[in-house]
């Protein structure tokens, strides 16, 4: 259901508040680009620091703006179960294609009580559901025997792997299969992802090189690797400059370098130090993103 080039969507801010304007600019633009999915208010959109209001609005106006053109994988995550239900509820009213989902970040649940976490939020909604598997920032690991668990939940339809477990996506074919949609959530090892049965990535990189990492995803799905590994070894100075300090605020300092928005984070997310703007601009020059 998702695959391809999937951009984990900043979240635009002008004066600390939402700034609608640019994000409808920025979902039309990725899709001119030829990103094939948008996945908004996920780790990259600063979910942590929305209101629920500002979590709600922006699915709301990123499904609206997208209008059926591409698929929205709308972040629905949360440690609080309640208030996961309560996001995705509100994905499938706006007509969301799916929620991206997190396991229990801060409670650090035992395997057993990430799957009931997941089944929860399983039979109280209706959108497929995509597991967000990420151990850097949520402590635990979605083991791949609870993977397989949750993949025979009959809306649960993928994961976002960010373990950085190359290995793991070969275990959880052999567990349960490939109708599956093993998505990367790691643009540095997007490709070798792919080449392990992978369909895609949620990229951070694709905020600003959308239409490099849509070329490089269609290369995979063709076969082309050599093409593919082209347009990777361009991206890979963005990739590295873009988290040298902690995300989203390369992202959205390169995103205002194309005009697409401001540079504004939120705390505890600071600013970029000047030494790693001049890091990002030297990526975008080498990936041949023109700066206006």
């Amino acid at each position: 259901m998702f695959s391809g080039s999937l951009v984990a969507l900043v979240t635009p801010f002008k004066k600390n508040l939402i700034d609608e304007d640019a994000l409808r600019n920025i979902v039309d633009w990725q899709i001119e680009q030829g990103t094939h999915g948008l996945v908004p208010v996920g780790t990259t959109g600063e979910s942590p620091t929305l209101s629920e209001a500002e979590h709600k609005q922006v699915i709301e106006i990123v499904v609206e703006q997208a209008a059926g053109r591409v698929k929205v994988l709308a972040g629905a995550g949360s440690n609080n179960p309640t208030e996961s239900i309560e996001y995705a509820r509100c994905a499938e009213r706006a007509g969301a294609d799916g929620v991206l989902v997190v396991v229990g970040y801060y409670n650090r649940p035992s395997q057993e009580g990430i799957f009931e976490h997941f089944k929860l939020l399983h039979d109280s909604t209706n959108l497929p559901i995509v597991v967000y598997n990420i151990p850097p920032r949520a402590v635990v690991d979605i083991r791949a025997e609870t993977m397989a668990r949750l993949a025979h939940l009959e809306r649960v339809i993928g994961v976002k792997d960010a373990t950085g477990d190359l290995g793991r996506i070969s275990e959880e074919r052999f567990l349960f299969g490939d109708s599956f949609d093993y998505l990367s959530g790691d643009d540095l090892t997007a490709i070798a992802y792919r080449a392990a049965g992978g369909r895609g990535c949620i990229s951070v990189t694709a905020n600003v090189a959308p239409a490099l990492c849509a070329k490089m995803q269609n290369a995979c799905s063709a076969g082309d690797y050599a093409t593919a590994l082209t347009c990777h070894e361009k991206l890979v100075p963005l990739h590295l400059s873009l988290f040298a300090d902690p995300s989203p605020a390369g992202a959205k300092y390169a995103a205002s370098l194309l005009n697409l928005c401001e540079p504004d984070v939120r705390l505890p997310i600071m600013p970029v130090t000047e030494s790693v703007k001049l890091k990002i601009r030297t990526a975008m020059e080498i990936a041949g993103i023109s700066i206006p």
